[in-house]
Order: C-alpha cells, then sequence, then structure tokens
C-alpha cells in the first residue's frame, strides 16, 4: 500500500506540472477562454480527486498523519482555487480586481505545486523505513529510531 501511495503521490506531482503547462498554453491561446483553459478546467478535477483517494490510501496503510493530513491538504487548495476563480469572475475578469484576484489563482498552484513535492520526498522515503511502530521485532528496534551506538566490549580483567 506505501509504494501505491507513493505512486500515487508521483502521478499527482506530475498531474500538477501539467496544470501549469495548460494554464500557459490556455493564456497565449488565441481561442475563447472556455475553449483555451478546457484541459486545464478538466484537470482540476482529477486533482481533487487523486489526493482523495491518496487519503483513503494511507488511511488502510497506517501511513504517518501528516501524509494524510498533506494529501487532504491538496485537495483543500483545489476547492481554493475554485473559490478563487469564481471571486475573480465576480469581480469580472478584464478588471484590475478580477485580475489581481486571479493572480492568487496562480500562487495557490505554487503552494499546491510545493505540498505535492512534499508529499513526493516524504512516501518515496517511506519504502525505505521500518514497519510501523508496534510490528517491529526485537532486531528492527535500533533501526526504527536511528542509529544506536554498538554496545561496549567487556572490560579486561
Amino acid at each position: 500500500m506505501r509504494k501505491a501511495f507513493a505512486a500515487l503521490a508521483t502521478l499527482l506531482l506530475l498531474i500538477v506540472i501539467a496544470q501549469f503547462f495548460f494554464a500557459a498554453t490556455g493564456a497565449f491561446s488565441t481561442a475563447p477562454n472556455d475553449e483555451s483553459f478546457r484541459m486545464h478546467h478538466a484537470l482540476g478535477y482529477v486533482i481533487f480527486l487523486v489526493p482523495v483517494v491518496m487519503v483513503v490510501v494511507a488511511a488502510l496503510a497506517r501511513m504517518p498523519g501528516r501524509l494524510i493530513g498533506m494529501a487532504a491538504l491538496v485537495s483543500g487548495l483545489t476547492a481554493v482555487q475554485v473559490l478563487i476563480a469564481v471571486v475573480a469572475r465576480a469581480f469580472g475578469e478584464s478588471t484590475t480586481a478580477g485580475q489581481l484576484v486571479f493572480g492568487l489563482h496562480a500562487v495557490n498552484g505554487l503552494a499546491m505545486l510545493a505540498v505535492a513535492g512534499m508529499i513526493v520526498r516524504q512516501a518515496r522515503a517511506l519504502p525505505r523505513s521500518a514497519a510501523p511502530a508496534g510490528r517491529l521485532g526485537a532486531d528492527d528496534q535500533a533501526g526504527a529510531s536511528g542509529p544506536v551506538a554498538a554496545p561496549a566490549p567487556p572490560a579486561a580483567s
């Protein structure tokens, strides 16, 4: 399950990067906004759903709560993206206020990228780490909490 989570985390990061690509191609397109941002808009739903699946997988695998929370955070930040777009449209997309609010859309996207990157880094470290606490054998105890000094040799008589 941990490898599945790490794979989903990598997929999420790639999707967020693709989202920036589609935003840039939409911004420089000569097509109408609805048409030029279609892929960017559609991928937003995927960015919301993948972390929800990641939360379920992480919870079933009893992964650290921090990773579960960060995956949920990406879904929350995706919801904020929608809110930012709605508020910007309410101000008017061509007004200064609307454009400033839409600028927050990009800043929030950068936050999503940073969180997705942190999830990938931590998820990739998990398979190499020891099993969750309580499931370690006596031989595994030293590796679970870090390096342990070797026992001192017996004193000479």
